[in-house]
């Protein structure tokens, strides 16, 4: 059986419900399956309840964008359960920061003769994780634009007008904070890091030693021989190959939950790797 180790709700960037997308989970007859929105965990009570009701195999989790210049870091962090934490503590702050860079980009926005609010934004979302693609939505709802990539092209992505920077952890902090908190951490889609060639390896091996876990190999945008590669980058450093969908409902138009664009298959056995590294403080 499969599992999908990267899916995210309406608690940050997704469309779907928790309860939605642990539904899918099961009649997909995927054994397992990590929600990992970005900086929250506000939705995994609702989908525990729902994995509880199904079987599905619940992996709470998160996923955080780092701080790192060469590119795009996002850490993938598995076995976070909401309550108190070294880093569930640290992630009210990069909250506050995401929540004030709704409100910066909206008013860039309507500088700009765009006549958005935040109360459509928040609507359009449903959660407590506003983001990008949420405003994005209301774009097109708007007419502003023709489709959420345009938006991102247009206004929302680095460097075009209205970007705004939020606080970020670095990869280090993230790490450390993640092991204190008794969770794994893995490089979410590691062709974003921007890493020349020559540096991947002592890179990754860096983190490694910090205690980095994993490496997300299995990816709905690798084709097979990818996918092949990054396992052997993984296990040559001794880190988990850990894969996902990267599941965000209407979001991405045509990557599903489990199969991301129709040949993705996470083993299940990634589950216990994974669980086999959990630190115990």
């Amino acid at each position: 059986m499969a599992v999908d180790l990267h899916s995210h709700s309406h608690f940050s960037d997704g469309s779907d419900s928790p309860t939605e997308i642990v539904e899918q989970a099961a009649a997909m007859g995927l054994s397992g399956l990590a929600l990992t929105d970005h900086d929250n965990l506000d939705g995994i009570e609702e989908a525990r309840r729902a994995a509880d009701r199904t079987g599905v195999n619940l992996i709470a989790g998160i996923e955080l964008s780092c701080e790192w210049e060469l590119g795009g870091m996002h850490m993938l962090v598995y076995f976070l359960e909401p309550g108190e934490g070294a880093l569930q503590n640290r992630l009210a702050a990069v909250m506050d920061s995401r929540n004030a860079r709704n409100a910066n980009i909206i008013a860039a926005l309507n500088d700009m003769g765009i006549e958005i609010t935040l109360a459509e934004v928040e609507t359009e979302g449903g959660g407590t994780g506003i983001g990008r693609p949420h405003i994005a939505q209301v774009l097109v709802t708007r007419g502003a634009v023709e489709s959420i990539p345009e938006a991102f092209d247009r206004y929302l992505a680095k460097g075009r007008p209205a970007y705004v920077n939020r606080d970020r952890l670095g990869p280090e902090e993230a790490i450390q904070l993640a092991t204190a908190s008794g969770a794994v951490t893995s490089i979410a889609h590691p062709h974003t890091l921007g890493l020349a060639s020559d540096d991947v390896i002592p890179t990754l091996s860096r983190l490694h030693d910090i205690g980095l876990i994993g490496l997300e190999s299995h990816y709905s945008e690798y084709d097979p021989i990818e996918r092949g590669q990054y396992v052997e980058l993984a296990e040559s450093i001794g880190l988990v190959a850990t894969g996902g969908s990267d599941y965000h409902g209407a979001y991405k138009e045509g990557l599903s939950l489990g199969s991301g664009f129709g040949d993705l298959d996470v083993p299940d056995y990634t589950i216990e790797r994974l669980g086999d590294r959990i630190p115990h403080n």
